[in-house]
């Protein structure tokens, strides 16, 4: 089978806008995109990040911050952008997607303030002590044959290409390792090529750190931002998550991002609940 295109995809057919007016688009958020009947929240970071790449001047997602105001089901939605500010290299915007109640009213779902510039006109001087997580090689991760369609992430996994280190993969035979890890290899199940928009979906794409810590459940987001910092390179990426602290019922996960060049093209972190007991 002949692998997608960036614009000829399922994520990019899914995450289309019709524009409206000025800084209105319409939206249809797919069922397929959800955990437990609730749409992930990498792709609608990734929605309204396309949104917003419509209004500003700039092409790249620098550093987006999303808050989940409710929770996102499929069916009609609309997404409703702002200029705050432009200037020569970065220019910032704010979004906001909203969904229909019973009486036609607007629920506001997620609200974003982002800022974006142009990945490509980036100097490469890199400083850094950060290093590419740790993973066994793509053949030898866990992927979907481990699936057997009853796990509530099993509706979005059918469009990612996710191959989880089996150290951090203990939860799906029953044995969790008890810490908050999770790393695993990440693409598109129909193989388009991760960009910058694909890398805000990464962010939030593996099964939560809670799952290795022995809690099973949603885990809903409360905030995530998102940093990208260059293009990847062709390939899969490569994700490790950490939490290292869940008390009061909130926990927070750090997301890395590498791609085949061993480059961190994304980092993010979120605070999210933890699931209940």
């Amino acid at each position: 089978m002949a692998q997608a295109t960036i614009g000829d995809s399922e994520f990019d057919r899914d995450t289309a806008l019709t524009p409206r007016g000025p800084g209105v688009h319409d939206a249809a958020l797919p069922a397929g995109w959800t955990i437990g009947g609730a749409v992930n929240g990498g792709f609608l970071l990734a929605l309204v990040g396309r949104a917003l790449a419509a209004e500003l001047p700039h092409p790249d997602p620098f550093t987006v911050t999303a808050h989940y105001l409710s929770v996102s089901r499929p069916g009609p939605a609309v997404v409703r952008t702002q200029t705050v500010r432009t200037g020569r290299a970065l220019s910032t915007g704010q979004a906001s997607l909203l969904q229909y109640d019973e009486d036609g009213g607007e629920v506001e779902r997620i609200r974003v303030l982002a800022t974006y510039g142009d990945l490509g006109a980036l100097s490469d001087d890199v400083r850094t002590t950060a290093k590419p997580p740790a993973i066994p090689p793509y053949e030898h991760c866990l992927g979907k044959e481990h699936d057997d369609g009853s796990h509530p992430l099993s509706e979005i996994a059918r469009r990612l290409d996710i191959r989880l280190d089996p150290a951090t993969a203990g939860w799906a035979a029953g044995a969790p390792s008890g810490r908050g890890e999770m790393r695993g290899w990440f693409g598109l199940a129909d193989g388009r090529p991760m960009d910058p928009l694909a890398l805000l979906l990464a962010v939030d794409a593996l099964p939560p750190t809670t799952f290795e810590m022995g809690l099973t459940g949603w885990v809903p987001t409360i905030e995530l931002t998102a940093h990208i910092r260059c293009r990847p390179a062709p390939g899969p990426v490569r994700i490790a998550v950490t939490t290292r602290n869940l008390a009061g019922g909130f926990l927070e996960e750090d997301a890395e991002v590498w791609d085949s060049e061993d480059r961190l093209v994304a980092q993010s972190r979120q605070l999210a609940a933890a699931p209940r007991r």
